[in-house]
C-alpha cells in the first residue's frame, strides 16, 4: 500500500518547520465536525497532566479554519494543518477519532488508541442496527479481533485513556500492536488493497 511505503521522515527538520519541541510527539487526530473536534479534544487533552514528557500536536481538518483550534493550543499543545500524515510518522502513537484515520495510522505504523463518543440516542440507535459489528474501527474490523484499543462512549474517559496511552508508548502493548500492524499489511498488501480492505468488511 502507498501510505505505508512512504519513506521516512526526517523529524527534526519537522519539529522544527512547525515550531515544535524536541520532545516525542502524540498525534491527536479528533475528527472533521466542529463539534465532534471539541468533545473529542477535550477529553485527548484532559490526560495531558500524565504525560509532561511528551507533547500533543492536533491534526488540523481541513473543513475547519486555523482560528477554532487557538483554543486549545498552547506551549505542550500544538496544531499542524494539511499534513496528517507527515504529523502521524513523525509520531510515538497517536489517539484517533473512530474513521478511515484509523487504518492509515495503522498503515502508517503508529500505535494508536481509537476514540469514539457521539450522542447517547444516535449510539443507542446504532448498535442496534448493526448488532452484528463488533467492532467500530476499521483496524480490528479488518483484523477481525481486537488489535487496538477502542474506547467508546463511557468507555472513553480521562482514566481509561491515560491506561490504553500509557501501554502503547512502550512495552509489551506496543510490540505487539506493531506485530499486529504487519499482518494487517499482508492482508490489504499489494494491488487491490482498498477492494481487498471492503470485501473483507463486508464479508460474513
Amino acid at each position: 500500500d502507498a501510505i505505508s511505503d512512504l519513506p521516512p521522515m526526517d523529524i527534526s527538520s519537522f519539529k522544527k518547520e512547525n515550531k515544535l519541541s524536541d520532545k516525542e510527539i502524540i498525534a491527536l487526530l479528533p475528527g472533521s465536525r466542529e463539534q465532534e473536534v471539541k468533545k473529542m479534544l477535550e477529553v485527548m487533552l484532559s490526560v495531558r497532566s500524565y504525560f509532561k514528557d511528551y507533547q500533543f500536536v492536533i491534526a488540523g481538518a481541513p473543513s475547519l479554519p486555523k482560528e477554532f483550534y487557538r483554543d486549545f493550543v498552547d506551549n505542550d499543545v500544538h496544531f499542524v494543518s494539511n499534513k496528517t500524515y507527515d504529523l502521524l510518522r513523525c509520531s510515538k502513537a497517536a489517539l484517533v477519532t473512530s474513521g478511515t484515520a484509523t487504518l492509515e495510522t495503522a498503515l502508517l505504523k503508529i500505535p494508536e488508541v481509537v476514540c469514539y463518543r457521539g450522542s447517547t440516542i444516535s449510539y443507542e440507535i446504532a448498535k442496534r442496527l448493526v448488532k452484528h459489528i463488533k467492532y467500530i474501527s476499521l483496524v480490528n474490523l479488518i483484523m477481525d479481533k481486537e488489535v487496538v484499543k477502542e474506547l467508546i462512549q463511557r468507555d472513553l474517559n480521562t482514566q481509561n485513556l491515560t491506561t490504553e496511552l500509557q501501554l502503547i508508548l512502550q512495552g509489551k502493548k506496543r510490540e505487539t500492536i506493531l506485530e499486529e500492524y504487519e499482518v494487517l499489511r499482508s492482508k490489504l498488501g499489494g494491488v487491490g488493497a482498498s477492494d481487498k480492505a471492503a470485501e473483507i468488511i463486508v464479508s460474513p
